[in-house]
């Protein structure tokens, strides 16, 4: 079978992953945390995981009649690492939502045109209408991490996103758009072997691309952006909501419980709600490099 990039993952994690990452790679069996800081040693139980999830998508179908019939206008940015799970985890928010009222923004590359525009013009046209969610798959925050780490943008423009984003998120808010910011988080051996197996995987190769690549060589680089980023814009107006997702089913369960619980929608039952799992979620204190 033919890898994408010439192999160029199986080469990083062959020749020039650190010794601890390759390490906690080969010895772990399938359902192993990785990651020893991680408070829990194995993935969650796919029994345990998918009765909790059944309760949850009932609670979401509630929670979006009632944005339909008040107006309510809910957006999600969901950032983190490459490989993190914001994909996977928009589509469980998504599962059983009527997807008129509930849509995926993913932007590419800015146009030659966009790129002349104000840097936060293009998300505009895409933020929620009455009775709407917007799940925003990487947002404005790109300018704070991977255009910094690739150098697609100068530090000029960079100070200028940091000192506009707290004013632009404030007035999302003041507006009465429900805004929720999620940072999933991933260990670094987690996410080597997460690009491991989409590079040898032909239904999952497609998310592979040469940022991912390129990437790998610059955790370090991504660790000081995010860091300072999470530190600039987490604000009272909106803050961050950092998701520790080195077990995917856990860090699904925990988002989906968060925004539920922050929203006081028709017919809630907190018992079929249950409790946010703070061992994994919470403010950017619980970020880890």
């Amino acid at each position: 079978m033919t890898l994408p990039f010439d192999g160029a993952i199986s080469s990083f994690y062959q020749n020039d992953a650190p010794k601890p990452v390759r390490e906690a790679i080969t010895r772990a069996d399938k359902d192993d945390i990785l990651d020893t800081s991680y408070p829990y040693s194995e993935g969650m139980k796919t029994k345990t995981y998918d009765k909790e999830m059944e309760r949850l998508q009932i609670e979401l179908v509630k929670m979006q009649a009632w944005a339909k019939n008040t107006g309510a206008r809910i957006a999600m940015v969901f950032e983190g690492r490459d490989a993190a799970g914001k994909g996977g985890t928009i589509k469980r928010f998504r599962m059983n939502l009527n997807p008129r009222g509930a849509r995926v923004v993913a932007l590419g590359k800015p146009s030659d045109r966009e790129a002349t525009q104000w840097y936060f013009q293009r998300y505009i046209d895409h933020l929620p209408a009455a009775g709407e969610i917007v799940f925003f798959d990487r947002s404005w925050y790109n300018r704070g991490v991977v255009e910094h780490v690739f150098g697609f943008c100068d530090n000029e423009q960079r100070e200028h996103f940091f000192t506009q984003v707290p004013d632009f998120e404030k007035m999302l808010v003041d507006e009465g758009i429900h805004l929720f910011k999620f940072w999933l988080n991933v260990g670094r051996a987690e996410q080597l072997r997460r690009f491991l197996k989409r590079e040898s995987d032909p239904l999952k190769q497609w998310k592979l691309s040469n940022i991912d690549v390129e990437g790998l060589a610059k955790w370090d680089a991504y660790s000081t952006a995010i860091q300072e980023t999470l530190a600039r814009s987490h604000t009272s107006a909106a803050p961050w909501t950092v998701i520790r997702s080195d077990d995917k089913k856990r860090a699904r369960l925990a988002a989906i419980r968060h925004l539920l619980s922050h929203l006081d929608y028709t017919q809630k039952d907190p018992k079929a709600l249950g409790a946010v799992d703070t061992n994994i979620l919470g403010g950017p204190e619980i970020w880890e490099a």
